[in-house]
């Protein structure tokens, strides 16, 4: 049966993802349109792209995640080394190490810009901090001049992965008018980060207002369940900096689930992993992809188009727009 997905972002915790739709692809469901933020917008990717989620299993155990975590030398310096960079590139990380990865993945299945695929078959979420507005991509990226078609999947990937201070935000140059007075550098360019500050769970993307076109269900894969084994050491500016946005995304995972969104949320526990935690053992990786599977098959094997129908009646069809 088609059905859509949405997948909420949770840093390394996307593993979890991958077997969530394993688990869904095994009991007989197609995914037609994906959505995602953060992590969960490299499952969507790699979905709309062919991949399954056994497929994304082995790429993600074989996947180089320490190092994600690249910045030049110079800037490894106790202390001085992180501020710099911080100051200088606004983040602790380049993410162009992800970014081409997730590039080299796509281009296995011939898949590149969201041209190759078809109209709104993918969907991710970044935010403009510059602008203070969410980012529905492609669509949005023509705002800036680009032509949605011709956008880079991975770019997009990178935009909504870029959890703020830890990696680069992905930088877009401002026209300005050949008129204006000199404008200085730093205001030269609209700076883009993870979506997860302002929509980590997107289900919403599919609850266009009036009927619907298509009766196909939407489903979340959310990922549950505190994250930290342990508490921040905080030491300095830098290590507040990484447990104030560790907190802040961690945040979504213990938020309330509306009831409007409980029967169509396929709820991952997550195993006490942090967003943040690139040195994942094989065992705890394999430990999330199945903690993943095995909630996705309870999932569905409650679930029926039947039950999802009169739910979506009560909960969401009914609800007034504006």
């Amino acid at each position: 049966m088609l059905i859509n997905g949405v997948f909420e972002g949770g840093g390394v915790k996307g593993i979890a993802l991958a077997g969530g739709v394993s688990a869904a692809m095994n009991q007989g469901h197609v995914f037609h349109q994906v959505a995602g933020t953060s992590s969960g917008s490299i499952v969507a990717a790699f979905l709309a792209a062919g991949y399954t989620g056994e497929e994304m299993k082995e790429m993600i155990m074989r996947a180089p995640f320490k190092s994600f975590l690249q910045r030049s030398p110079i800037f490894n310096a106790k202390i001085i080394g992180p501020a710099a960079r911080l100051l200088i590139k606004k983040g602790l990380y380049s993410g162009e190490a992800l970014e081409h990865w997730v590039n080299l993945q796509l281009a296995a299945k011939g898949i590149r810009n969201f041209g190759d695929l078809r109209k709104n078959q993918l969907r991710i979420i970044a935010s403009d901090i510059t602008q203070g507005k969410l980012l529905i991509l492609p669509e949005d990226i023509a705002q800036y001049g680009i032509d949605p078609r011709q956008f880079s999947i991975a770019k997009a990937v990178r935009m909504s992965t870029s959890i703020p201070y830890f990696f680069d935000p992905v930088m877009i140059r401002r026209k300005i008018k050949s008129s204006a007075k000199a404008t200085p550098f730093t205001e030269q360019f609209y700076y883009i980060v993870d979506g997860g500050l302002l929509s980590n769970y997107p289900l919403w993307l599919f609850d266009e207002p009036g009927e619907r076109k298509e009766k196909i269900p939407v489903i979340g894969f959310q990922l549950v369940g505190k994250s930290d084994l342990t508490t921040h050491r905080i030491r300095g500016p830098i290590t507040m900096l990484e447990a104030l946005f560790g907190t802040m995304l961690s945040a979504h995972d213990e938020r309330y689930i509306e009831q409007k969104n409980r029967f169509r949320t396929v709820k991952i526990p997550t195993l006490g992993v942090g967003n943040t935690q690139f040195n994942l053992s094989k065992e705890l990786s394999l430990a999330l992809y199945d903690s993943g599977y095995r909630s996705s098959k309870d999932y569905f094997n409650r679930w029926s188009a039947q039950i999802y129908e009169a739910e979506y009646e009560k909960y969401v069809q009914r609800i007034p727009t504006k």
